[in-house]
């Protein structure tokens, strides 16, 4: 991304206003309060500019066994259907640190009501408490139990599907490179705004370093509760783009499930996402790229206010559609 003089005027004027409003309500930011703090906080901010909640056939609450014991708590969302229904397994955003089932909710239950599939969200354990890497196992034991278990729960096991936002696409592009690694097919990868790169260098995260929700001091606050060290920047688990394995290798992308990313103009993140795109797309891989011009990081939760958050819903929609084979 060039440089431009006056990068919010790239914003469309619902989105200025929406940050406009944002700022006259003088909350403190989240990279000012206490991670249980912050917790409570986005938790009580996630709704106010989502759409209502979509009323579906099937809402059921899972438990999801981790490796070493502990039950993760999951929720399945599915429209009415006589049929095994694919399945779209979620990992919600909130850089690692913030972010539950509860506040991606809306945004869960319209998936599966416009993609006709079943949405299963898992809240995966968050940092401090649980740092680098135990997101990324819990998000694979998840995957794990999910082809098990899908049969019991009425879902087609053969059509899987992994997304997520920002620190959940991090996690979904993550552990779509270890399922081609296992031989484990999924359908696709739904990635909205996802985190890429193991250092935040590139010239969105200079140009929307301040001032678009969005901001520096916010990363660093989150990577700095769940990274352990500086070396875990250039895990490729972190920092699928451009981090290596355990012998220094970047990690090649070739056979790596079919990908939909959805970014936002006005975006730290934007450029990662890109190059994210480009990388897969030189291993051969399918990527379908949406730039939703104007809006900024974490958009897609603000349904009642702007416009573009419904276009990203029924785009990710119609990718799982084509990914599953369904009308």
């Amino acid at each position: 991304m060039s440089h431009h003089p006056n990068p919010r005027a790239l914003l469309t004027p619902l989105m200025r206003g929406v940050l406009d409003r944002i700022a006259r309500a003088g909350h403190p930011p989240l990279h000012a309060l206490t991670p249980g703090q912050a917790k409570a906080a986005y938790a009580a901010g996630a709704g106010v500019l989502d759409i209502p909640a979509h009323k579906l056939a099937r809402v059921e609450d899972l438990k999801v066994p981790a490796r070493d014991g502990v039950d993760l708590t999951a929720r399945l969302f599915a429209p009415a259907s006589d049929q095994p229904l694919p399945v779209l397994l979620y990992l919600h955003g909130g850089g690692f640190t913030v972010g539950s089932v509860a506040s991606h909710e809306p945004l869960c239950r319209h998936l599966a009501h416009l993609a006709r599939c079943a949405v299963v969200s898992v809240d995966y354990r968050l940092a401090p408490e649980w740092q680098f890497p135990t997101a990324v196992h819990d998000t694979w034991d998840s995957l794990a139990w999910l082809r098990d278990s899908a049969a019991a729960l009425r879902l087609d096991g053969a059509r899987i599907a992994i997304g997520g936002d920002s620190a959940g696409g991090t996690l979904a592009a993550a552990t779509a490179i270890a399922a081609r690694d296992a031989g484990w097919s999924l359908a696709l990868q739904l990635l909205f705004y996802p985190g890429c790169a193991g250092h935040q260098d590139t010239p969105s995260h200079r140009i929307f370093a301040s001032g678009f929700l969005l901001e520096e001091p916010h990363i660093s606050y989150f990577f700095g509760h769940y990274l352990r060290n500086a070396a875990d920047r250039d895990d490729w688990r972190f920092a699928p783009l451009d981090g290596v394995d355990e012998t220094g290798q970047v990690r090649e992308l070739d056979g790596v499930a079919p990908a939909w990313i959805g970014l936002a103009e006005c975006d730290p993140l934007t450029d990662e996402g890109m190059m994210y795109a480009d990388r897969l797309r030189m291993a051969g891989v399918p990527v379908d790229l949406d730039i939703y011009a104007g809006v900024v990081h974490g958009f897609i939760q603000f349904g009642r206010a702007i416009p573009q958050a419904l276009i990203a819903h029924n785009d990710a929609a119609r990718a799982l559609r084509h990914a599953f084979g369904t009308p």
